[in-house]
């Protein structure tokens, strides 16, 4: 099996850009990375290439009120739906 693509993360203005997989090996870095950084507006998925549930936490914790995501990586629809998140990456309303 293929090694996991490292992941990454970048700042464009108001936008986190993310990139590779966004899985548990992965996440402690990143959130490292992140613990003094501004709000982001819009968190852009599009160059992930897998994600699981520490990366869907991660994303969660940066989604603030208001956040746009962008891109549709495999596994979001399948986790959102088991955390009960909306498309925002918050906790729907039932």
């Amino acid at each position: 099996m293929p090694a996991a693509a490292e992941a990454s993360v970048s700042r464009d203005g108001e936008a986190l850009r993310f990139a590779g997989a966004l899985t548990a090996a992965q996440v402690p870095a990143l959130w490292a990375s992140l613990r003094n950084s501004a709000a982001a507006r819009t968190l852009d998925l599009q160059a992930v290439t897998a994600l699981d549930s520490a990366g869907l936490a991660l994303l969660s914790s940066l989604a603030g009120e208001h956040v746009e995501v962008r891109g549709q990586p495999p596994g979001l629809h399948e986790l959102r739906a088991a955390y009960r998140l909306d498309p925002g990456l918050r906790f729907a309303r039932s």
